[in-house]
């Protein structure tokens, strides 16, 4: 009866737009703990405290709901239409990452997790608990034990069968539904990924400094990047691709099934100077429905602004010199490093 359901449960997964769905337990990730420790010993979680301060349940699965006994990991496919490495280094256009050009994700698949989770108890019973992202769930972890796929050397969740782009989103229940075998590294000597980092930001293979990741510099650090850094950025102005675009395991991407997904007109190559111009109202209404609106006008322009300054084009340095004096501290500070820059360097 479990495995009929089981196989019921994978079948309306599909149906629902997911690309693969895979079972485990939550008690199949032993190593999570210690290589989150280390992690957070290390620094390499900068600013996201938040990490160290949910490490009990980030690092057990098992005590974020006890009475769980399974775990649904789905998968569900943004694979981009387009070159996703088109915008980068583009003097006059912002680099925005794939999964941000379109709708928030968050909001998409947890609207799926939460239909298939109505199914799942009004089929069999039993309790349940959608996340996606936002809870101290060690996602990626759970995708390899369930067999998903597996952690590559850029840390994220690869797949033989649909490559790397893909959003993790999971449903625990406390129904008893057989696991999977979980899956093995298919990395090989391949570093692909490693060399594509711009920043230097894998210390190792399979191991992250966010402090150095791109996606972690221009989306949830706070205040001034460190200076060193600035130009390694480029016009990356939201999140980075670099390290996902380079797996090679993308030949075999399954394209995204909700049109939501694809890129909003003007976020594939946003004008710098267009981006530069906004106020916070005019941020908010720009990017409504989009992730890059958490963050704020003002991280959101101080990122803008290391791209103009980055950009090597005198035609922006009048949008860098009338934000010296903005209200943000940050974002003055941005400005004139941009401006210096774009005086010392531009042609």
């Amino acid at each position: 009866m479990a495995e009929g359901l089981k196989d019921r449960l994978v079948a309306r997964a599909l149906e629902e737009g997911f690309v693969a769905c895979r079972l485990c337990r939550p008690w199949d990730v032993p190593e999570v703990a210690e290589r989150l420790a280390a992690f957070i010993a290390a620094g390499y979680h900068g600013q996201m405290r938040w990490m160290a301060e949910r490490m009990h349940w980030r690092g057990n699965p098992a005590a974020l709901w006890p009475e769980a006994r399974t775990v649904i990991m789905l998968a569900e496919s943004y694979t981009p239409r387009e070159d996703p490495m088109a915008a980068v280094g583009r003097a006059d256009a912002g680099a925005i990452s794939v999964y941000a050009r379109g709708r928030d994700y968050h909001d998409i698949v947890k609207k799926r997790l939460k239909r298939l989770a109505r199914w799942l108890i009004a089929e069999a019973g039993g309790e349940v608990k959608v996340f996606v992202d936002t809870a101290p769930v060690p996602e990626k972890p759970l995708g390899q034990a369930a067999g998903l796929g597996w952690q590559g050397k850029h840390t994220n969740l690869v797949s033989r069968e649909w490559g790397n782009w893909a959003f993790l989103g999971c449903v625990f229940t406390t129904l008893e539904l057989p696991a999977d075998a979980p899956e093995r590294d298919h990395c090989g000597s391949c570093r692909a990924c490693l060399d594509a980092c711009p920043t230097g930001a894998f210390p190792a293979p399979y191991r992250l400094d966010a402090r150095r990741c791109i996606s972690y510099l221009t989306i949830e650090h706070d205040g001034p990047v460190a200076e060193e850094l600035r130009p390694l950025l480029g016009n990356r102005i939201y999140g980075c691709d670099d390290c996902l675009a380079a797996c090679p395991w993308n030949k075999f991407a399954v394209a995204a099934s909700d049109m939501r997904y694809a890129a909003r007109e003007g976020l594939t190559a946003p004008a710098l100077a267009d981006l530069a111009r906004l106020d916070d109202p005019g941020f908010r209404a720009r990017f409504s429905g989009s992730p890059i609106k958490r963050i704020g006008r003002n991280r959101f322009v101080r990122n803008v602004l290391y791209a103009i300054g980055n950009s090597d084009d005198r035609a922006l340095l009048p949008i860098a010199a009338g934000l010296q004096e903005d209200a943000d501290p940050t974002v003055a500070d941005a400005a004139r490093w941009a401006a210096t820059r774009l005086q010392r360097h531009a042609r």
